[in-house]
């Protein structure tokens, strides 16, 4: 495999994982609309670390969840609960980042949380078994 499709597949979990630290930090300090947002972007760059791998991208957020669908879920390659968590991830970044008096709780936020953290999990998985890269 091309060496610069692994690196850039490295570099953008690297930032997935630098966005799940963020996340957990502001979850365990309350500050729930922040964790949110790195929940979302610790999903979204690793989409796009196998993105990377496949020579596929999105200029768009809503692009990523299409490509996401189209070449990885519809397939059947990804389970479609991570088109779901990806989906509602960005929902919930859009609203929290733009709507006043965004109000989420704790335990929606925790749950956002695992869920970004399960994500991840199944795309770096995916990516070991699959394009034989030690992540």
């Amino acid at each position: 495999m091309d060496e610069k499709k692994i690196d850039l597949a490295k570099y953008r979990l690297q930032r997935a994982v630098e966005k799940l630290e963020i996340a957990k930090y502001s979850l365990e300090n309350g500050l729930y609309i922040s964790a949110l947002s790195n929940t979302y972007y610790s999903i979204f760059h690793s989409t796009r670390a196998l993105f990377a791998l496949e020579e596929i991208d999105s200029k768009t957020h809503r692009g990523v969840i299409h490509l996401f669908n189209l070449h990885f879920i519809k397939p059947g390659l990804l389970p479609a609960k991570l088109n779901s968590i990806l989906s509602g991830a960005l929902e919930m970044r859009l609203d929290s980042d733009y709507e006043d008096f965004y109000l989420v709780t704790k335990e929606e936020t925790q749950e956002q949380y695992e869920n970004a953290l399960y994500f991840m999990s199944e795309i770096v998985n995916f990516i070991k078994a699959n394009y034989n890269v030690e992540i």
